[in-house]
């Protein structure tokens, strides 16, 4: 059971990503050419497209894909709990369903920093859209600490902190 449960919970995190990365690149004007983008959009279309049509964005929010992510992990948080045999009462699985959206994004958030900085040492100023999508994505967590934590002696320790700060707030969720 614990295998099958892993399994489910892998994938779902999988799905979750994949719509939250529908949010989340327009927010940070990521380019949907390149190859993951277009995974993404071809993902998440069938279930954001109709959405749209009822859920217009508001401003720069896209209120459809929000709603699609938010149904997306609610409807996998419901699953997995069946599969564990905890039922399906409305309140704890919404409760379960948004701390693990928080804890995904969380996640999500700490492995890009943490992928984005090697790359930077790795293979600096190199381009390619995997390094542009997480210099696009990391930077909104990145700027404000390069604004009060210079480099030093050419070492740029903001990624450390906001990984610091990332994992602060995991341990705070659960």
């Amino acid at each position: 059971m614990a295998a099958i449960l892993f399994v489910l919970n892998a994938l779902l995190t999988l799905v979750v990503v994949a719509f939250f990365l529908r949010l989340v690149m327009p927010l940070v004007r990521a380019d949907f050419r390149t190859p993951l983008g277009q995974a993404v959009l071809r993902f998440t279309d069938p279930l954001v497209k109709p959405l749209r049509k009822l859920l217009p964005p508001a401003g720069k929010l896209d209120v459809a894909s929000i709603v699609a992510l938010v149904l997306v992990q609610l409807g996998g948080t419901a699953l997995v709990r069946f599969v564990a045999g905890a039922g399906f009462a409305p309140g704890p699985v919404v409760a379960a369903g948004l701390l693990a959206l928080a804890g995904t994004v969380l996640q999500f958030y700490s492995i890009a920093v943490l992928v984005q900085a090697l790359l930077s040492w790795v293979s600096p100023g190199a381009y390619s859209p995997a390094t542009q999508l997480l210099d696009r994505l990391c930077a909104p967590l990145l700027a404000p600490v390069r604004k009060v934590v210079p480099p030093l002696g050419g070492l740029d320790f903001s990624p450390v902190i906001v990984l610091i700060g990332l994992q602060a707030l995991q341990i705070l969720l659960h």
